[in-house]
């Protein structure tokens, strides 16, 4: 009877000994240290692949993404926290297949103008036939902003009217103006649609050229063509939205003596005056429509505080991208590998970390495979309307969107950080993982603080941010990271050629995932919620939802 109570013994002390090792670390810093390399490059291997098709909204890649990712919730046995008991939240939408036609009718020679070569439009209500009919109005940059002392549409009554507009603010020309050349909301497509209809516009024509909107025509063509994916809300005043090739733009200008250039330069200026160019165009979208659900994937691990266990932190990136398109190169599927099969791999390393962590912090963690962000953050934006728990108990979104594969590097960036007390949390983890933090000027300058996730969430007053990678790649030269950053934007972003490659790494995203994991503890341990910074713009909306 000795032996097997010598060898109980020994087998307590041997489970034991990691135990007090791991009670001498910082929990932040333990958590980090269980994030597994294969537990990021698993689950990127699978959801980059063929296999799922793009990852389509509502389609059949699409719907074995989000049943990949509940198994992996399962598997780690984090608790459902979607409706009803189960892992999913069901976000209603609406899918139009929009087949537009759009002609100069009136002003100028009568024409069609090229569907993909010329523009690509959309319905902006959602019905299976859309026709709008009015004058091209060039508003400039389409922008009322107070707090800039900014205003394009000078009380001129627009109902009716069709309105084109360029894309960013005016600080891309002017450093003196808005935040130079820091992209703001009002230069997101997303604002300028908004406050069109809120003129009683009739549609929108958004005027594209590479450097101004960050991005190419491929990219637009990819984007805003086939399967068009939008929550069911009440009509507008808007039947379409478009983009127009800034070559095509000036052309039908042209017709009317009208120069482009100039009126660019023009719209720079704080006394712009809307441009009524005397060209009338007519819009038809026909749509084939479909009303469907796409589906959150929520995974809860418990907080062991009696009180803040009910509070939550969320870590999420979305799962979603453009299921198959027109070829490419003879490709046809757009696997998203960088984006976002790579955000979504490293979430699940994270919790997988979490999970492995005997300790648990005091708030909850809900780890979030989010839907629908290519389709204009529609996910998070009802993730955020119908949240889990009361808005005032969510802590922060910590989202991912686009990690590193490139390589490892010694410095890191964000995107948010300098809008609350999470850019602290932030620069310390970096710290602790031995990392420079630096500015990303690209994410600044493509406003990438309104173009993922988190942004749902800070404009319903949760503090919310996404780290970004570096550019000092070890073992590249200066300027590898760039170079590489630069081809990915140009021949990668949103095409089928952003596929997983032979050369790419999960060691950046481990460095950002060890990063993310310190701030996931941090915020679910502290006994004080993170706070937005008193200049922030969403500091108000922070107030607001600590009353619900």
């Amino acid at each position: 009877m000795k032996r097997p109570l010598l060898l109980a013994c020994a087998t307590a002390l041997v489970a034991a000994t990691p135990l007090a090792g791991q009670r001498s670390q910082s929990p932040d810093a333990r958590v980090a240290a269980l994030v597994r390399p294969a537990a990021i490059w698993a689950p990127l291997r699978l959801l980059a692949s063929d296999l799922l098709e793009g990852r389509g909204t509502a389609r059949r890649g699409g719907e074995l993404a989000v049943q990949y990712i509940a198994s992996q919730f399962m598997a780690l046995g984090l608790e459902p926290a979607g409706d009803s008991g189960t892992y999913f939240q069901h976000v209603p939408i609406v899918a139009l297949d929009p087949s537009p036609v759009l002609s100069v009718t009136g002003g100028a020679p009568a024409r069609d103008l090229a569907y993909r070569d010329d523009y690509v439009a959309w319905a902006e209500r959602v019905d299976t036939l859309v026709q709008a009919r009015g004058e091209l109005v060039f508003v400039g940059y389409g922008i009322t902003a107070p707090e800039w002392q900014w205003d394009d549409y000078k009380g001129m009554d627009l109902k009716g009217k069709i309105l084109l507009m360029l894309v960013n603010d005016p600080g891309i020309g002017n450093p003196a103006i808005f935040r130079g050349k820091v992209l703001t909301y009002y230069g997101r497509w997303t604002y300028k649609l908004e406050e069109a209809a809120r003129r009683g516009a009739a549609g929108v024509l958004m005027v594209h050229n590479d450097s101004m909107a960050s991005y190419g025509w491929a990219t637009v063509r990819n984007s805003w063509t086939g399967e068009q994916v939008r929550l069911d809300t009440p009509p507008t005043s808007l039947a379409f939205g478009a983009w127009i090739k800034e070559a095509s733009a000036a052309d039908l200008l042209r017709s009317r003596g009208l120069d482009l250039r100039q009126l660019i330069a023009s719209a720079g200026q704080r006394d712009f005056r809307p441009v009524p160019t005397g060209i009338e165009l007519g819009a038809t979208v026909r749509s084939r429509l479909e009303r469907r659900t796409a589906d959150n994937v929520l995974g809860r691990l418990p907080g062991r505080d009696p009180t803040l266990k009910d509070q939550v932190v969320f870590v999420s990136a979305h799962w979603d991208h453009f299921g198959i398109v027109s070829p490419v190169n003879g490709d046809s599927i757009m696997n998203g590998a960088v984006d976002n099969a790579s955000g979504v791999a490293t979430m699940l390393g994270i919790a997988d970390a979490f999970v492995r962590d005997p300790f648990r912090p005091k708030r909850s963690v809900v780890f979030v495979g989010m839907a629908l962000e290519e389709s204009g953050l529609l996910g998070s934006a009802w993730l955020a309307a119908h949240p889990p728990v009361p808005p005032a108990r969510i802590a922060a979104d910590l989202n991912l969107d686009v990690t590193n594969l490139f390589g490892a590097t010694r410095d890191i960036s964000a995107v948010g950080a300098d809008q609350s007390s999470l850019g602290q949390l932030f620069a310390r983890a970096a710290r602790a993982e031995g990392l420079r933090v630096v500015v990303d000027s690209m994410a600044l300058t493509r406003g990438g603080f309104f173009r993922a996730d988190h942004f749902s969430f800070a404009k319903a007053g949760v503090p919310a941010m996404t780290p970004g990678g570096g550019n000092d790649f070890i073992g590249k030269p200066a300027g590898w990271g760039k170079e590489q950053k630069d081809i990915y934007n140009s021949e990668r972003y949103h095409q089928p050629a952003d596929n997983l490659l032979p050369w790419y790494t999960v060691d950046g995203s481990v460095q950002q995932a060890r990063v993310l994991a310190r701030m996931a503890w941090d915020v679910a341990e502290a006994t004080a919620l993170p706070t937005w910074d008193p200049t922030s713009e969403f500091a108000a909306a922070g107030r607001e939802r600590m009353k619900h």
